[in-house]
């Protein structure tokens, strides 16, 4: 599945040290206008792993899933008072920076024989219309949903879910949202994987449609969503939400709330979407972002080796550069991007953050070759947690976006080896 990305050219960027200062001392707090950027995208590989998925689970029999590990407890020993915390025992784990895995790689299979225990397991529910459209993977209809429960459980994992419906008609095309006959069974399948949360009966996170609006805003004029027409009051349960993007959102939130109140709910802003990131935060405030629980954040769709090298088709896109600097001293850097996390966290709503596929790719000083991709992004996530969770963030899911990007198994246990040293001594969240 293809995703969407703009590098965008870097404006000085605030020291570090005063963007964390600000985040500790302004937490919620702040009108979200700072303009520098990061190239970011959603996207991902769409698979649906059905082979793990034989229709037996119903998902809810675990005891583990709201449960933490001994690896998982807070080093300060108590529950911090911001919003990430209060979001941190909701889904029932501990108040530290949460991490999890997903992605073609991140199977249970790879995922138990090193022994990790992710505190979030992330698999997308992809297409709507078709023939081949997730509510069809398992029997009865839907029950992948309850299959990637049980999957989570097993590992004392919380399910996330990746709603990546409106690329039905490929990436970027909108068309679906005037196609009475899709958007009927789009919001059929919505409903659907609420019910089956119902039944699943625990915390579970859905992240709505990546890529999505970002395209909303780009194609629509002014960037206005309320100009985007979409058949919403089709939905039985949204007969009374307007008919366009921002109905879309409400909708959906909507219809979360009401079958599935145990699950919490994020939209990814697309930092491509408009020239600044006050414009994006803008945006995704009047599309009504604000009122779920928590934002979804993006790195790169790829391991940055990928793209630097060029040679595979899922890897062709112009930009660049792609590898940021971990000095932070020349642009891209790691301080850029959380300067736009920070005007996230801040600008829509004091909501707390999670990163979502966040490439495993390992630093090198080459690009690399076929599932074997450098990339710095979880490395330095890993080894500086304290500056996640300083601008908002709650947790990190690392995976692939697409089946020829590093995994845990192709990493050289990388993952492993810098997962287990975080939790040995994990950061709190405020």
């Amino acid at each position: 599945m293809g995703s969407r990305f703009r590098m965008k050219s870097f404006l000085a960027p605030r020291p570090l040290s005063i963007v964390l200062l600000i985040a500790l001392s302004a937490c919620g707090g702040g009108s979200g206008s700072s303009t520098a950027t990061a190239g970011s995208s959603g996207g991902g590989t769409g698979s649906s792993a059905s082979s793990s998925g034989s229709s037996t689970s119903s998902g809810g029999s675990s005891s583990s899933g709201g449960s933490s590990s001994s690896t998982g407890s807070s080093s300060s020993g108590s529950a911090g008072t911001g919003p990430a915390s209060a979001l941190a025992a909701r889904i029932g784990r501990p108040s530290r920076l949460l991490v999890g895995l997903g992605g073609d790689g991140s199977v249970p299979s790879a995922i138990q024989s090193q022994g990790l225990s992710p505190d979030i397991y992330d698999r997308y529910l992809v297409g709507a219309g078709g023939t081949s459209d997730w509510p069809t993977w398992n029997s009865p209809p839907g029950d992948y949903v309850n299959v990637v429960a049980a999957e989570a459980d097993a590992m004392g994992a919380v399910p996330m879910y990746t709603l990546y419906q409106m690329a039905s008609n490929g990436d970027g095309n909108l068309a679906g949202l005037s196609d009475q006959t899709f958007m009927a069974q789009y919001w059929a399948n919505v409903v659907l994987m609420f019910q089956r949360l119902a039944l699943y009966g625990k915390p579970a996170l859905v992240n709505f449609e990546p890529d999505f609006w970002g395209y909303v805003q780009q194609q629509t004029t002014g960037g206005d969503p309320t100009k985007r027409f979409a058949y919403v009051d089709i939905a039985p349960d949204c007969a009374t939400l307007p008919n366009d993007a921002t109905g879309v959102a409400a909708c959906l939130i909507r219809i979360a709330r009401k079958y599935a109140p145990k699950a919490v709910v994020g939209f990814p802003p697309s930092d491509w979407g408009a020239g600044t990131t006050a414009a994006v935060v803008a945006f995704m405030n009047q599309v009504g972002a604000a009122n779920a629980d928590f934002i979804v954040m993006q790195t790169l769709d790829r391991d940055a080796g990928c793209f630097e090298a060029q040679t595979e088709s899922d890897c062709q896109r112009a930009g660049g550069p792609w590898y940021w600097d971990e000095t932070n001293a020349t642009h891209p850097n790691f301080n850029d991007h959380l300067q736009v996390a920070l005007a996230y966290h801040q600008g829509i709503g004091g909501l707390p953050l999670v990163w979502w596929q966040t490439p495993l790719g390992v630093p090198a000083s080459v690009a690399g070759s076929t599932n074997h991709w450098r990339d710095n992004r979880e490395d330095y996530f890993l080894k500086h947690p304290a500056e996640l969770t300083a601008v908002g963030g709650l947790g990190v899911v690392f995976g692939q976006g697409a089946a020829t990007q590093t995994s845990i198994t192709t990493d050289g246990g990388q993952y492993q080896a810098l997962s287990k040293a975080y939790l040995a001594s994990p950061t709190p969240l405020p």
